[in-house]
């Protein structure tokens, strides 16, 4: 097996004067999810799309599973999977008839393509409803109709673009669960989303485009140290407590910034004993607390510091 299953090397694309990816480099290790989060424009589905054959790059090169995107074209294909934004599944048809459908476009004979559509269906908790018409079906059915029909040829690299946009929270937790279970079973898997959250959860490297570059690339974790700290945001009961906690803080030695009309004061943390710095000093000064939350820094943080920065650069 190929330790590498995606390895770009100084990867660009220009449309006319547009540059659309320029030197981009990417390596996501087979049986691993990458996730790339970007504002619209920044070359995500241009990326997307050179990896998956259906643009050619200006300059540079990109391989999957060890094949030339551009000279092995049908071995690429071969490989992949992918799932777009929206479902690609006929309505009209039921479900089973849909993924049979297309694994006899795949070349698969009669009986092998009723036996891995029934595969998937059973995988997918989609047997009951496998005769029913797809129109028939809630968006979080449909979602999950459309990756088993990108799995019918079982490919080593599955693109989801944006898999659980427009789902419900358990029709989102749902398609998580398929993912995790693909990754468990080997599969490489190239995530595209809006919900960060999502990336955090799933993803494991991330990396964050803008305006074609590639502006910072590592795990999650890793990429959140690197934009923030942890901070403890205490709540008092009313903006006129906001200066009392701003002052009584301050004199622990600490770094508070208050947002007085939503009677919030924040403090972040240099190391884990500043939280008991912070109890202890609104204590001693007769500050009542509403609430004391320890947050983290999150991937909408990652995000927010690295595209607003500007092309290239980092925070």
């Amino acid at each position: 097996m190929n330790e590498t299953m995606v390895q770009t090397r100084d990867l660009s694309k220009t449309y006319g004067r547009v540059q659309a990816l320029s030197e981009v480099n990417v390596s996501v290790p087979t049986g691993s999810v990458l996730s790339i989060l970007g504002h619209n424009g920044a070359g995500k589905t241009t990326l997307v799309n050179i990896l998956a054959t259906l643009a050619h790059p200006s300059s540079g090169q990109a391989f999957v599973a060890g094949y030339d995107v551009v000279r092995q074209p049908h071995q690429v294909r071969q490989t992949i999977g992918l799932t777009g934004q929206f479902a690609a599944v006929d309505e009209q048809l039921p479900g089973l008839e849909n993924l049979v459908l297309i694994a006899r476009l795949l070349g698969a004979g009669r009986r092998q393509a009723h036996a891995r559509a029934h595969e998937l269906l059973e995988m997918f908790e989609l047997t009951e409803a496998a005769r029913r018409l797809v129109r028939t079906y809630s968006g979080g059915m449909r979602r999950r109709l459309d990756v088993a029909a990108s799995l019918l040829g079982s490919p080593g690299l599955l693109f989801l673009d944006e898999p659980t946009t427009g789902l419900d929270p358990a029709a989102r937790m749902g398609v998580w669960q398929i993912v995790r279970s693909l990754v468990a079973q080997g599969t490489t898997v190239l995530l595209t989303t809006q919900y960060l959250d999502e990336a955090d959860r799933l993803a494991d490297s991330v990396v964050v485009m803008s305006d074609g570059v590639v502006v910072a690339s590592g795990t999650p974790q890793n990429l959140k140290e690197r934009v923030g700290r942890r901070t403890v945001q205490v709540t008092v009961p009313s903006p006129h407590d906001g200066p009392r906690a701003v002052a009584a803080l301050d004199r622990a030695g600490l770094a508070p910034a208050a947002d007085l009309p939503a009677r919030t004061v924040t403090v972040p943390l240099q190391s884990p004993r500043d939280t008991a710095t912070v109890v202890r000093a609104l204590d001693e000064a007769g500050v009542e607390v509403d609430e004391l939350t320890l947050r983290e820094p999150s991937l909408d943080d990652v995000f927010i510091a690295y595209t607003r920065t500007g092309r290239g650069r980092t925070p």
